[in-house]
């Protein structure tokens, strides 16, 4: 069997999504393991703004190899979001602007863009927009794009697609989120 070797300076374009719980998780797991060999990771958080995770205090533990931008404005439409939808697109297409400036930087090794997938599933964004970005990459930088919904067209140009799919879940028998395990 004929050895498969990554030419050492390969990125990989890596698509978390799925309706199971997870995507956020195994990006800052990988983001853990990068740090292990001392990488600059670059972390920008669409939608998640107004409620403070525990994954916030997490990040700052592992700086300065690990840059946060939170760059969304809470929950779109649901829970206590009482912002005009323009405010949310507004704050998604900074991040996207973010998120190209951080990326054309080469400063990073990976770069983790936690809920993309729900900003353009929202319209916070465009496919247009998100292409863009697709296309700031350089060839050696890690890219990671995490969320619910992601498009055919994007899990078509990943790299890697991993899909979590809800099997169970503590919610279905009536229990509340969980500091530590959910937030």
């Amino acid at each position: 069997m004929e050895k498969i070797r990554n030419k050492p300076s390969q990125g990989l374009l890596v698509v978390y999504t799925g309706n199971g719980k997870g995507k956020t998780t195994a990006a800052l797991g990988m983001c853990v393991r990068a740090v292990g060999y001392n990488w600059k990771i670059c972390v920008i958080q669409f939608v998640k703004g107004s409620w403070k995770y525990g994954e916030i205090k997490g990040i700052k533990r592992l700086e300065p190899n690990v840059e946060l931008s939170i760059v969304g404005e809470g929950f779109v439409g649901i829970l206590d979001d009482d912002k005009e939808f323009s405010e949310h697109q507004e704050a998604a297409r900074q991040g996207i602007t973010r998120a190209i400036e951080k990326i054309r930087s080469g400063e990073y090794q990976l770069v983790i863009l936690d809920e993309l997938s729900v900003a353009l599933d929202l319209g916070l964004v465009t496919r247009e927009e998100v292409t863009a970005l697709l296309e700031a990459r350089p060839p050696t930088l890690h890219l990671v794009v995490t969320g619910r919904g992601a498009p055919d067209w994007l899990v078509d140009r990943a790299d890697l697609v991993t899909e979590m799919k809800e099997v169970k879940h503590p919610y279905q028998q009536g229990m509340l989120a969980q500091k530590g395990i959910d937030w």
